[in-house]
């Protein structure tokens, strides 16, 4: 038995249910970042479930430990706790049993298009990056090589329709190969990929749910694919509400948005969780509580469906007007 499958037998599932909330430490915590931590916090600990800290730490050029450090500074000076932490780095041999796995049937090859190849020749993808068109489909790996190659490695998708029918009642379909591209499953510096690793991961913590931001709704049929590829359980989605700037992109790290380090500086913690509070349409108005606080009245049906434009004035966050939400 290989021991990608031996590791598949003996998946870690706990008796009570275990929700993760898994940001990348490429940069500090955002406004969006501890949204989603304390809509994570709130499901898991509603129902009594298990909730744990993956820090995704793959990235060898961008993430660093002082981000991972200050993320969990930052959710706990917000008021969150948690039942464990998981470095992503720590996992990488069960994400290499998992290359060996799909190397042993042939599913990996080699690609070695620049960036700005992609960026000139495919179309643009519902995740904000691009489709690959399969440039490189035939240059297949032999079980085991994918470990000495100095190109990236992608994964070849079948051609299956996927449907996601998330928590929220919203259906999404899409045909990875075709919409998105086979991805990216081994960078070209060595790191393992997003996708298979977040997939592995999910996995081997039992995860059976999943919540996290509208963003990243286009890339659960790419990973719905590779858990069927791997013959790992496929987890129910809630994809919740953006806090966008006003030019439209999602208020994250990624577009330079104010992080934790100036919101501590305007904020108390009672004060950012009540505002985020009420903008998700937990309390009536925006007015000072922890997230205990929020516990014994938390329920979806009272979490906004559109997403919200915010605006940084003098280290504060300000809504727009209603006039201005974007669905």
């Amino acid at each position: 038995m290989s021991q990608y499958l031996t590791m598949k037998s003996k998946l870690d599932v706990k008796n009570s249910a275990t929700l993760r909330f898994a940001p990348s430490t490429t940069g500090y915590a955002h406004p969006g970042t501890l949204l989603s931590a304390l809509l994570c916090w709130l499901d898991a600990r509603s129902r009594g479930d298990r909730f744990i800290i993956r820090l995704e730490n793959l990235d060898p050029e961008r993430c660093r430990p002082e981000f991972e450090q200050a993320m969990l500074d930052d959710l706990a000076w917000l008021g969150l706790d948690w039942d464990e932490v998981v470095y992503q780095r720590d996992q990488v041999k069960h994400h290499e049993a998992a290359l060996d796995d799909l190397a042993s049937r042939g599913l990996l090859y080699t690609c070695c298009c620049s960036r700005a190849d992609i960026k000139t020749r495919c179309r643009p993808a519902a995740d904000g990056g691009f489709a690959y068109d399969g440039a490189c489909r035939e240059q297949l790996l032999a079980p085991g090589a994918w470990r000495t190659t100095e190109d990236a490695v992608r994964v070849r998708l079948p051609d299956d329709e996927i449907e996601v029918v998330d928590e929220s009642g919203e259906v999404y379909r899409q045909t990875p190969a075709h919409d998105m591209g086979d991805p990216v499953v081994r960078r070209r510096d060595g790191a393992i990929a997003y996708h298979l690793a977040c997939v592995v991961d999910d996995a081997r913590a039992g995860i059976k749910r999943l919540i996290r931001g509208r963003d990243l709704l286009p890339s659960a049929p790419v990973q719905i694919l590779l858990h069927r590829m791997l013959g790992l359980p496929v987890p129910a989605y809630r994809h919740h509400f953006l806090l966008l700037e006003p030019q439209g992109n999602k208020l994250a790290k990624l577009h330079g948005s104010i992080d934790t380090r100036t919101l501590r500086q305007h904020y108390t913690p009672e004060q950012l969780c009540g505002q985020l509070a009420a903008w998700a349409g937990l309390i009536e108005s925006e007015q000072p509580c922890r997230p205990t606080d929020l516990l014994s009245t938390f329920t979806w049906k009272n979490i906004r469906h559109d997403n919200l434009i915010v605006k940084v004035q003098s280290g504060r966050l300000k809504p727009a007007s209603p006039s201005s939400y974007a669905t």
